[in-house]
């Protein structure tokens, strides 16, 4: 690459972050009254009048971060405590999405306004961020039609007709897409359309027609544009075409028998464009439990022009991985070739997301890998993406709340605050050992068919999350660093109790799920205990407690994807579905999440006024 385009990268990537932090500086509208964002204050208001809640700072606190976290559970809780009907929270739901999506939809322009304005970068990657914007834009209109199908409308009839039975159902009439030996994939590109007998499916591109076609219009006019130009900076003009043209083909299938191989075609091709400057596409599937409807993900992601890395935690993980394969595995040598084949191939992104659409208006990741699709993994290897700039932000601005300080007591925040705000080098550490690290986590232990067999009672992804980040502890347990040992702990603790405030958000149910494990775990092992307050064991006694229950408990978890058992099996052990929601097990665990789940709903958006964040600044 070109010193000027290296240049103009710092410059752009520079700009997304000053854009980022100008986000979180609104989050000031509920901490001081003379902040100075008048005109933000009067928009938050006006949507909370629209839909039809109270104007003060709790309700101004979930829309704010509706708005710039971009999660709804807050906004729900506001919904809740204010007895809206849960017809009513969908359609507040949609609301806020619409809201969200024109906020950011006019800063992506104004951004790249700016960008053409400064002349940054070459012509070809200016016209490549337009060409996004304008299919983010067709993609974000359709985002709604897509949740108000699948979400709002087919799952609830799948359940409330055939309830744990529904993936039963739909295997047994096999409505779901296949590979191109004819076997169920573990995720579906097609929806369902209610018969008088029964369900179809149908292809994004047919039920979706009039939305398919306009991002087909989209992909056309920006195609053309790019092969009109050249990138002489990063030599990459034939992949993104070659990508960009596999991506139109997919979506504009209508065969529902070809949409697998159509979109292990995209990642193969996505695989090959290797430059700082990286489009996401739909990738994940976690709101829909039931087909694993692939989400409707589009954006830009930046590298962080320093050439940032995470060389240990990839060594860690490596060599943990190769030692217990040898306890656990030798018969398993296909499973140990391919895992080691995607961990030597990772190609690793840490920077910022600086363009986002559609479904990532429900909210963007804190780090990724990807693709899912082992098959293509095992041809082309993975993609691990670390937005680890972004967090911090987001940490740095987030207001300090009550609920923070009554459950963990002020010595525990105030060394949590020390971390965030005084020492960002140790921070990043500890980050590389518990995201970085959970995003290596994720690849192990897989062969081809894994998650197909183990999504029998369909909740694989429910373990999954458990299984990426143990991995990541496991490989950090087994090789330490002592200036990370405490804040790795602190930050486990955190997670997983912070994790409970998403026990009613379906689409992150494995990230709950994945809290409630580490819960047991930290209460079997008395790191925590409760008893109308919780206690927090720091101790070198009670983590090596800790880790002794992470790797036991790693062991047999690896144990069970190995032997590709049903995820429910090894989920149940530590939670069970009551009343459509999952609870722990254990008796002590669930006492704690009522607690929590209960003090969530009564104080989780009050500021604490008696923290001044100023003070850590």
């Amino acid at each position: 690459m070109s010193k000027n385009f290296n240049e103009d990268l710092k410059e752009v990537y520079e700009l997304v972050g000053s854009k980022q932090k100008e986000l979180g500086d609104y989050f000031q509208i509920v901490e001081d009254s003379d902040c100075g964002f008048e005109k933000m204050r009067v928009f938050i208001d006006d949507f909370l009048q629209t839909v039809g809640l109270s104007l003060n700072n709790e309700n101004r606190l979930s829309a704010l971060t509706r708005l710039i976290s971009l999660r709804d559970e807050q906004l729900v809780q506001s919904l809740v405590k204010e007895s809206f009907s849960d017809e009513q929270i969908d359609e507040v739901k949609e609301k806020a999405y619409l809201w969200v999506k024109d906020f950011y939809l006019q800063r992506h322009g104004a951004f790249l306004q700016t960008i053409e304005e400064k002349q940054l970068l070459n012509e070809f990657y200016r016209e490549l961020f337009k060409g996004v914007h304008e299919i983010g834009v067709a993609l974000s209109s359709w985002q709604s039609s897509w949740t108000q199908h699948i979400i709002n409308t087919i799952n609830p009839q799948l359940q409330e007709k055939f309830g744990d039975k529904a993936v039963a159902y739909l295997d047994e009439h096999q409505l779901y897409d296949t590979d191109a030996s004819g076997k169920k994939a573990d995720r579906a590109y097609s929806v369902l359309q209610e018969q008088n007998d029964g369900y179809k499916a149908l292809t994004y591109a047919q039920f979706f027609d009039k939305e398919a076609l306009e991002v087909d219009n989209a992909f056309t006019k920006m195609i053309t544009n790019l092969q009109a130009l050249e990138d002489t900076d990063t030599n990459q003009k034939e992949q993104y075409i070659t990508y960009f043209k596999a991506l139109q083909d997919a979506f504009k299938e209508k065969e529902q028998k070809n949409l697998i191989q159509r979109w292990q075609e995209v990642d193969r091709t996505w695989m090959k464009v290797t430059s700082p400057i990286q489009v996401g596409h739909p990738l994940e599937y976690y709101e829909d439990h039931f087909r694993k409807a692939v989400a409707l993900e589009w954006d830009v992601r930046i590298s962080n022009p320093n050439n940032l890395g995470a060389d240990k935690t990839y060594k860690n993980i490596l060599s943990m991985y190769n030692t217990l394969f040898q306890k656990l595995g030798k018969e398993k040598k296909k499973v140990l070739d391919l895992t080691l084949s995607n961990l030597q191939r990772v190609g690793l992104y840490i920077g910022r997301p600086a363009l986002y659409y559609a479904a990532e208006f429900n909210g963007l990741f804190s780090a990724q890998v990807v693709p899912n699709d082992e098959l293509v993994s095992k041809e082309e290897g993975k993609k691990i993406f670390a937005f680890s700039d972004n967090i911090l932000d987001a940490l740095r601005a987030k207001p300090f709340l009550k609920i923070q300080n009554k459950i963990f007591g002020k010595e525990f925040m105030d060394s949590e605050r020390e971390l965030v705000f005084k020492k960002p080098e140790l921070w990043h550490k500890v980050y590389e050992v518990t995201t970085i690290g959970h995003e290596y986590g994720h690849i192990l232990w897989l062969d081809n068919d894994t998650e197909t067999h183990m999504n029998q009672s369909g909740v694989f992804k429910n373990i999954e999350e458990f299984k990426a980040t143990t991995g990541g502890l496991m490989a950090f347990f087994m090789n330490e660093d002592a200036s990370c040992k405490e804040y790795v702990l602190a930050d486990l603790i955190k997670r997983s109790v912070g994790l409970i405030s998403w026990m009613k958000t379906d689409e992150v149910q494995p990230y709950y799920c994945e809290g409630l494990i580490h819960l047991s775990g930290l209460f079997e092992t008395k790191v925590l205990d409760f008893d109308e307050t919780l206690k927090i064991d720091m101790s070198d006694v009670a983590y090596e407690r800790l880790k002794a229950w992470y790797i036991q408990t790693y062991e047999a978890l690896a144990s069970h994807y190995l032997a590709k058992k049903d995820a429910n099996e090894f989920l149940s052990q530590y939670a069970s579905k009551k009343s459509g929601d999952y609870l722990p097990v254990e008796t002590k665990v669930k006492n704690f999440v009522d607690y929590y789940w209960s003090l969530h709903q009564k104080m989780g958006r009050e500021v604490d006024e008696s923290e001044r964040k100023e003070d850590w600044i």
